[in-house]
């Protein structure tokens, strides 16, 4: 907990940010040379606020977290930890770490040094917001966590508390979101956070713990559930309502690629996003990652490219023999996002003539994801990729007003078509009826393999279809996981991790276009044609029958998942010994520490 600990290091206005990230009880350091300025001389106008609260933008992901996501959708070169069931109690760090509230607290600490009031609000409102974000992360991840708002030294006995329960922390939560709210600035802004950014993650949050107490049935002394699905709809709706966004539009064909490749993020729609550009240092991995041999190879896997609607709104998986269509049949006539986020015959690169197929040297089950790709200049072992990232989007607040008011019941069909018929309509699909939905559910989004067996009531359809809709629109935004963890759902992620499915050996035209692609062999390697990729089965590439199947990318690993103790992350138990046992450990994690 050292991090914690009140800095009393000098401050030099252009070493702030660095000195004020370092703790330390040294005392040599404790003296104070006569040439820096210490806190209580600092934060004295817009200039100093905004200096120093620039260091909370870091909190925010960055290309790791948004686009290599992956789990039950995405398979990856390697299968994760969280999946193979083998994460470890750690001895510190993983995700326990305070040194940015530190931080975010000694801006609310030493602003009132600032005389002029709506400076002062502004930037406590900009330090609030951080704190309300940095305190989700660790609800998401740890569920109870100790709640820190002033700095401590460091024989403070705060050091050694216990957790606060979870309706306290989400209390002041709210109370650092409302706050934030009111005075963050309502101009729009691509990557500073606003009012409306504010009202995007107040959604967000309350979503979140709405349908984690639901699912969880997590019965706490104070308010329930209903609360902050409640609390989710009014921050949806005031977002909607008051501040001027909306989507993105343009080409059916084309938009939903367009609007993630593209060098400055499209503000119609995008409220927060990372600013990537190489001439100030700043770039992503996104090609490579996608493209790169020795990287990730992801790809999605079958279970989520089923979930795909076809153009008309009607069940892929309704289709008689779906399960063994070609690449070529299976992707025909589907909802177009699917043709703007993984390789589809007739896919070019932008800026590009020549069609592609899909790759299965980049990709680990076939189905290559192109969100983020941009023209081949952007290629490379290095990181080369430009494009902003998404942080906080429209989009997402459609779908959480639609998935808090479906989960309330108090959902309507009006509801329905201001928030997924205007997702639909942007690439041309048909709008969801809810009537519909909910008299015939989806029996795939059902499944205990396939779906979401968790789901019941009267709103049981079109709450499935809502949760289809939020998979593909969000898909690599880094959203799943903690989706699957809100909704208690992780046992389905022990379900097959299979891609293309191949009929038997032999030479195969993924794409349609004529002209064979792969030639899939066992034993000695035959002659294959100039063009063509050879894929050794049993060694290069794993078939779910052996020599026939669905193309299988963790043959070696099985997800396992523990229903009793793996939707928290376990604590470090250095943290538990440095508070004597006050922390506790997290339910099914023993870390054999006796107090």
């Amino acid at each position: 907990m050292k991090t914690l600990i009140k800095n009393r290091l000098p401050l030099s206005i252009f070493t702030l940010a660095l000195i004020l990230s370092v703790a330390s009880c040294n005392d040599a350091l404790d003296v104070m040379p006569k040439d820096r300025k210490i806190p209580e001389n600092y934060f004295r106008n817009e200039n100093e606020l905004q200096m120093f609260s620039n260091k909370f933008y870091t909190q925010l992901p960055d290309e790791a977290a948004i686009i290599r996501e992956g789990v039950d959708h995405i398979a990856k070169s390697d299968m994760s930890d969280e999946l193979k069931g083998t994460r470890i109690i750690p001895g510190s760090g993983s995700g326990w770490t305070w040194t940015q509230l530190r931080d975010i607290n000694t801006l609310l600490e030493y602003s009132v040094n600032c005389p002029d009031r709506d400076v002062r609000n502004k930037y406590n409102a900009v330090a609030r917001f951080f704190r309300a974000y940095f305190y989700f992360e660790k609800v998401k991840r740890f569920g109870d966590v100790p709640w820190y708002d002033t700095q401590l030294a460091s024989n403070d006995p705060e050091l050694k508390k216990p957790q606060d329960s979870r309706e306290f922390i989400m209390a002041k939560m709210m109370e650092d979101l409302d706050f934030a709210i009111q005075y963050l600035p309502a101009q729009k802004e691509l990557y500073k956070i606003t009012k409306w950014t504010a009202l995007s993650l107040k959604s967000r949050v309350c979503l979140f713990e709405g349908t984690f107490r639901k699912y969880h049935e997590l019965t706490i002394e104070g308010v329930g559930y209903e609360y902050y699905l409640e609390q989710a709809v009014k921050a949806s709706e005031d977002f909607i309502n008051q501040s001027g966004y909306g989507l993105y539009k343009g080409d059916t064909k084309t938009v939903y690629r367009d609007l993630f490749a593209s060098l400055n993020a499209r503000g119609e729609e995008i409220i927060l996003a990372r600013n990537y550009n190489k001439s100030l240092g700043q770039a992503h991995n996104a090609n490579f990652y996608t493209l790169g041999s020795t990287y990730g190879r992801p790809g999605l896997t079958k279970r989520m490219v089923n979930s795909y609607l076809m153009t008309d709104g009607s069940r892929f998986t309704d289709k008689d023999g779906y399960e063994t269509y070609s690449f070529a049949e299976e992707t025909k006539d589907r909802d177009p996002r699917l043709s703007q986020t993984i390789r589809t015959p007739g896919y070019t690169r932008i800026g590009g003539t020549t069609s592609l197929a899909p790759d299965l040297l980049t990709s680990v089950t076939g189905y290559q994801p192109i969100k983020y790709v941009m023209e081949t200049k952007y290629d490379g072992p290095n990181t080369e990729s430009e494009c902003d990232l998404p942080i906080f989007r429209t989009a997402e607040v459609y779908l959480n007003l639609a998935e808090a008011k479906a989960e309330l019941g108090t959902l309507t069909q009006g509801d329905l078509d201001k928030t997924i018929g205007q997702l639909r309509a942007r690439v041309g699909m048909p709008a969801l009826d809810m009537a519909e939905a909910n008299t015939n559910p989806d029996p795939y989004l059902m499944d205990t393999k396939t779906g979401y067996p968790q789901v019941k009531g009267q709103n049981q359809g079109v709450i499935l279809e809502i949760r289809r809709e939020r998979t593909i629109e969000l898909i690599m935004e880094g959203f799943r996981y903690y989706d699957m963890m809100r909704w208690k759902e992780g046992k389905t992620f022990e379900s097959d991790y299979y891609g293309i499915y191949i009929p038997g050996l032999g030479l195969y035209d993924l794409d349609g276009d004529g002209k064979d692609d792969v030639y899939f062999y066992k034993g000695s390697q035959p002659t294959i044609p100039a063009g063509v990729l050879g894929r050794k089965v049993d060694e290069e590439t794993f078939l779910s029958n052996g020599e026939s199947g669905y193309i299988s990318p963790y043959e070696n690993f099985v997800a396992k998942w523990n229903e009793e103790r793996d939707y928290l992350y376990p604590i470090p138990t250095d943290e538990r010994q440095l508070t004597n046992g006050n922390l506790k450990q997290n339910p099914g994690w023993n870390d054999g520490l006796e107090f």
